[in-house]
């Protein structure tokens, strides 16, 4: 089987995925990328300009494309994946497929509670246009099948939103080994539960939810992994309300780890606009349970309530800290729900994707 993939860059939750699909016997596959972007493109959001310090293109076959509609004309595909119809080169590679009669296919994470109802209608019209004609639909989990579903797709195929499970479940058991000190170095009191927000400093992730939910929540202490523009006004948050916190900054991929093996609860608090989470996958790898904001797009997939973390209603501050609280006050049920975390997450892989894709691909 020969498979075209486009991707606007290199990302940190794809390689993985290529790489078990280039592993995979009889399939000829080629990534091609619209940009690579410099350090400093790289860091916008983030807060800091930076490059991976993982190399995302070692395992698979990939190369840049300048001119999409030539590539796919003389690539002779038995299919071609797109990241979804958000971008000019998607397109082009849609049309493209279109016109030589490659089959095409889509995966996407988009959520029905992304549109109101006027959007929804308008986007009804317009999308069943052209949903249907995509070979198959790759849906990233629960939500994303129903948005799929929703808006006409023909053929929906499972391939779910997933990091390298093995690599951050191993750099979790490695740093805990130095967990004392890294606490230690971080500020965080050997007694205190350590809540960790790993993710930009940005309006859609609501960081300063942490801030006033833990306000609520003795002994608790806040580890901030990451930048962005609120971290000054969280900092600011964070004094005023006698919270403990510790702004580590951003952290690369070799590096999280240790705020995984520092921590003892993850917390997302991010609105509708988080249409997954992904570190939610990073940190159940690592066996931390979570409290999330029911908005954002893997509560369905990842939240088993009670067993894998809890779920909340978004902007509701006291349910985020009673979650919270009911983490922090049984150590043992944390710990349980930690090992449930991890041994749910893996059945979210990269070879988990990579099935589903060539299933599609295959049919």
């Amino acid at each position: 089987m020969r498979l075209g993939i486009l991707a606007t860059h290199p990302i940190q939750y794809y390689a993985p995925i290529y790489r078990a699909i280039a592993a995979t016997a009889g399939v000829d596959l080629t990534v091609y990328f619209v940009d690579r972007p410099s350090a400093r493109a790289q860091g916008i959001g983030f807060g800091v300009p930076f490059t991976w310090d993982v190399d995302l293109t070692d395992g698979y076959e990939s190369g840049d494309i300048p001119v999409v509609t030539d590539v796919i004309r003389r690539g002779r595909f038995d299919a071609f994946l797109v990241q979804g119809w958000n971008a000019r080169s998607y397109w082009q590679a849609i049309r493209a497929c279109w016109a030589t009669a490659t089959p095409v296919l889509v995966r996407g994470d988009s959520q029905l509670l992304d549109d109101g109802a006027a959007t929804r209608l308008i986007k009804r019209v317009v999308y069943r246009r052209f949903m249907r004609r995509f070979a198959a639909c790759l849906s990233t989990g629960v939500r994303s099948e129903a948005f799929f579903r929703y808006y006409g797709a023909r053929r929906i195929v499972p391939a779910p939103h997933c990091v390298d499970n093995t690599r951050f479940t191993a750099g979790a058991v490695r740093e805990r080994a130095r967990r004392a000190d890294l606490r230690s170095a971080w500020g965080i009191a050997p007694e205190s539960t350590a809540v960790l927000f790993a993710g930009k400093l940005v309006d859609r992730k609501r960081p300063a939810d942490l801030i006033a939910a833990l306000r609520r929540v003795p002994g608790t202490h806040a580890l901030f992994v990451g930048d962005g523009p609120l971290r000054q006004a969280c900092e600011r948050d964070a004094r005023a309300a006698g919270v403990p916190a510790t702004f580590a900054g951003f952290l690369n991929q070799t590096e999280m780890p240790s705020a995984y093996a520092a921590a003892d609860i993850l917390v997302l608090p991010s609105d509708r606009r988080e249409t997954w989470g992904m570190v939610v996958n990073e940190a159940m790898a690592s066996g931390l349970p979570a409290v999330v904001a029911d908005a954002v797009g893997c509560v369905p997939d990842l939240v088993r309530c009670g067993v894998t973390g809890f779920s909340y209603a978004a902007r509701d501050i006291g349910a985020l800290a009673d979650g919270v609280r009911a983490l922090v006050a049984e150590p043992l049920v944390r710990a349980r729900m930690g090992a449930a975390a991890a041994a749910h997450v893996a059945g979210f892989s990269p070879e988990a994707a990579a099935a589903g894709i060539l299933a599609a691909a295959a049919a």
